[in-house]
């Protein structure tokens, strides 16, 4: 696996996932559950990876897409 992007944003992740399902590219988010340790504010960002074959493919849908891939 490959991280792909890294965001606070769910909203960012969520549509990032939602493009990449729908071009046959599977992902899987990372940190999800570091809410325990912040106190659900938000502050730890979370990983979006894809495997390592897809991952250049993935970046063109990013791209294409306008989401930034570097951290926020």
């Amino acid at each position: 696996m490959k991280e792909l992007l890294r965001s606070t944003d769910p909203t960012i992740l969520a549509f990032a996932s939602a493009l990449l399902q729908g071009e046959d590219i599977d992902c899987f988010q990372l940190d999800v559950n570091m809410s325990v340790l912040e106190g659900g504010i938000g502050i730890f960002p979370r990983r979006l990876m894809v495997r390592a074959d897809d991952h250049d493919r993935a970046v063109r849908v990013m791209v294409d897409n306008d989401i930034p891939l570097g951290r926020d």
